[in-house]
């Protein structure tokens, strides 16, 4: 295993790559990844700094706890203040501030009954062995991991649980990426779709990228040369202007794309409408359970006095994740923001922009 990851990171490979990318760039090309892994795997291993100057890489909405709004934050924390709530979470949502700088880790500080887990599997596991209290699974993701929230709720219906719940925050990506790229603000030369994704969504959804909107599209893994492969391809096909679709991710991606995680997904959920955070609500970009399993739906149960959400002061978050600026814009960068003291959702995450930049110096 070792050898074949070994493979992709070979230190003369990348150099090769490097050496045919700077030889091709001619324009200059804004080059933007949508996916949390590709930012991070770009900037701990600085590729952003060896392309040249003529590409600029910019990140795109591919960090789901960044996206998630600061309406839903305050949403989920107006849940854990129910008395016999359990709000189960991934450790990543733990410090993403809502209104006021308030989070789930000050939450649980006052006294409520929060849990980080590692899957939602272990939300099933504590419905069943602590029957008396009411279990809420908070779900964020997009196409990746909402086929796994699906099938706890198929397992719970069969089960017969009647003290398990999930908020679906789920999102799905083709929405998301029409409303950057179709944004007259928005001046992208090439995107490098997001590996993950693309395993159960498969690579037919960007087609309409590359059709419609003569934008060209490489959907890649998150090794060294994976990366530098894609930003090579991306940029011949700029420098031609040829819009096409690439799928450099053969390993792991299939056009139809992973089936049975999809038809599990579908039977659960119906496409709604949904709150992103520095893009606003986009149509059908959410993930509902549909009528057959909305007593699963913590909002159908229970009821929130949600308050006024007012997002935090000078941060920029909504414009990095459009690709409209860059973490080093904003004035709360490693000034008051930081790992340690986030003030948005970019600097918390491992997959956010922010957190990327301040890790590894740029």
């Amino acid at each position: 295993m070792l050898k074949f990851i070994d493979e992709y990171r070979d230190k003369g490979l990348c150099a090769d790559i490097v050496e045919k990318i700077k030889a091709i760039s001619k324009k200059r090309l804004k080059i933007m990844e949508v996916c949390g892994g590709h930012t991070m795997a770009i900037h701990k291993n600085g590729i952003h700094k060896l392309i040249g100057d003529n590409i600029k890489l910019i990140s795109g909405p591919g960090c789901p706890v960044c996206v998630t709004s600061v309406e839903d934050i305050d949403m989920v924390l107006a849940l854990s203040r129910i008395e016999g709530l359990v709000i189960c979470t991934f450790g990543d949502l733990f410090n993403v501030p809502g209104t006021g700088s308030l989070t789930l880790d000050k939450q649980r500080a006052e006294g409520a009954d929060i849990r980080i887990v590692y899957s939602v599997r272990d939300v099933i596991t504590l419905a069943k062995e602590e029957r008396e209290k009411k279990f809420v699974f908070i779900s964020i993701g997009f196409e990746t991991t909402a086929p796994t929230a699906a099938a706890a709720i198929i397992q719970a219906d069969q089960d017969g649980l009647d003290n398990f719940y999930i908020l679906s925050l789920n999102k799905t990506m083709p929405r998301a990426l029409k409303a950057i790229l179709e944004d007259s603000r928005t001046d992208i030369d090439g995107l490098i779709c997001p590996g993950h994704v693309s395993t159960i969504a498969g690579t037919d959804m960007y087609n309409f990228i590359v059709d419609k909107l003569r934008i060209p599209c490489c959907v890649t893994g998150f090794e060294p040369s994976d990366i530098l492969t894609s930003i090579y391809i991306l940029t011949e096909l700029a420098e031609k202007n040829q819009a096409k679709l690439v799928n450099a991710y053969k390993r792991a991606v299939k056009a139809q794309g992973n089936e049975k995680a999809l038809s599990i997904m579908e039977k659960v959920f119906k496409p709604s409408d949904v709150q992103w955070r520095g893009l606003g609500n986009i149509p059908d970009s959410g993930l509902a359970l549909k009528d057959e399993y909305s007593r699963f739906d913590v909002l159908n149960t229970f009821k929130i006095d949600r308050p006024t959400s007012i997002s935090e002061k000078d941060c920029i978050c909504g414009d990095i994740l459009r690709g409209a600026k860059v973490p080093s814009d904003c004035k709360l960068f490693r000034n008051i923001c930081t790992p340690s003291n986030p003030r948005g959702a970019c600097m918390v995450s491992s997959e956010g922009s922010c957190a990327a930049a301040h890790r590894y110096g740029d």
